[in-house]
């Protein structure tokens, strides 16, 4: 049995194949220490959890469930972005509900990509852009990030390419490696750039208030709707990545276009998650503040892990994760990443997973407690830093 073309040159999610190899690692003994992967170790607050455990034990919540998601759920989106956000969006016509956002990923590619129709992806950026577009027909086109432009598209080369076949543009700020924060400008332009050349611009937000005092949406840019699509989740912000809880936001036809081919895809979100999730997005200040003084006090020990490895690094970044230069004395991010997970016991994410924009790079996640980057410190410190 051969599989479908559209897998060609589509390999399996990298992290996939190295937690197996960690696994095994595991099995001789070495104890690893994964530092690379961004899945939130801290629960979700206690009273989301109550309405779980309440609203699942009734007997009338077991079935099917709207294609649209309950309009408890996107009301409370709704509330969320009017009230974190300032943009206003229609609960009924404006938000679509999605089982995680990455599912959502997809499921846009699929409603608007015909066989070779070219979508702008960046370099680095999540790897989740490349191979959705891959498995839908479409081509990818790189769009390359710099630290000397602040991780910005650089426009003026952008428009000077020829973008008559580009449907599509995949962004996401906070950015995901590099950490770096949006600007009013940045997002006044990506709104500019795709009215001016009809491109659908597609805004991945799911880290919007870890370690930033001003999350922002690309849809609070004026006519933004008339261009952008926004991806955002509830895995970060409210420690529910096995929930799988994102939701989708844009112009009512859009929504419409992508629950054309969504509504073939799955039968809704069970309803008492979906209720839980509308508790979590009504919490308060005070749960952000918490969740972030985590992040802060583990951020520092990643600095002083990375500092022992020599990396260049800037502590203004936002997201769970730190992303750092390496030392001139490794060719790549693997090859250092190999030499602490092979030496210290201690697995980083090599920054070219994310594209070879990201060969010099690694990548730190803070999602593990501090007792476990300070083993981390010390392992490196006795077995790489002789």
């Amino acid at each position: 049995m051969q599989t479908a073309k559209r897998l060609e040159g589509i390999g399996e999610y990298y992290f996939s194949q190295k937690l197996r190899e960690i696994d095994e690692l595991n099995k001789q003994g070495k104890a690893v220490i994964n530092l690379g992967i961004g899945s939130p170790d801290l629960p979700p607050h206690p009273e989301v959890i109550k309405v779980l455990q309440e609203e699942s034990a009734k007997p009338n919540v077991h079935a099917y469930q709207s294609y649209k998601g309950s309009l408890v759920l996107r009301k409370a989106i709704s509330d969320w972005y009017k009230n974190w956000y300032q943009v206003s969006l229609d609960a009924d016509t404006e938000i679509l509900p999605l089982i995680g956002s990455k599912e959502g990923i997809m499921h846009i590619c699929m409603t608007y990509l015909n066989e070779g129709d070219k979508v702008l992806v960046p370099n680095p950026g999540y790897p989740t852009y490349r191979s959705a577009v891959k498995l839908a027909g479409g081509v990818c086109v790189d769009y390359d990030l710099k630290e000397a432009n602040n991780y910005a598209p650089d426009f003026t080369a952008l428009a000077a390419a020829d973008l008559s076949d580009v449907k599509l543009l995949f962004v996401n700020y906070p950015q995901m490696p590099t950490g770096q924060l949006p600007t009013k400008e940045l997002f006044n332009q990506l709104v500019a750039f795709g009215r001016q050349h009809s491109i659908l611009i597609i805004h991945d937000n799911p880290y919007s208030f870890i370690l930033n005092d001003n999350p922002m949406s690309l849809l609070s840019v004026e006519g933004a709707k008339d261009c952008v699509l926004e991806l955002n989740s509830l895995s970060k912000s409210q420690n529910m990545a096995g929930w799988r809880v994102g939701l989708l936001a844009g112009a009512k036809e859009r929504i419409e276009e992508v629950l054309r081919f969504k509504s073939n895809m799955d039968s809704g979100m069970f309803l008492p998650l979906q209720l839980a999730a509308a508790k979590a997005l009504g919490l308060g200040k005070d749960w952000y503040d918490g969740v972030n003084a985590v992040y802060l006090k583990r951020r520092e020990k990643v600095f002083e892990l990375l500092q022992l490895l020599h990396c260049d690094f800037s502590t203004d970044q936002a997201g769970m994760f730190v992303w750092a230069k390496i030392p001139g004395n490794y060719k790549t991010g693997f090859e250092l990443s190999d030499a602490v997970l092979y030496n210290a016991g201690v697995f980083i994410t090599p920054g070219g997973i994310f594209g070879n924009a990201g060969d010099g790079f690694v990548r730190v996640s803070l999602c593990s407690p501090e007792e476990k980057f300070e083993e981390s410190i010390q392992r490196i410190k006795t077995h790489l830093n002789k």
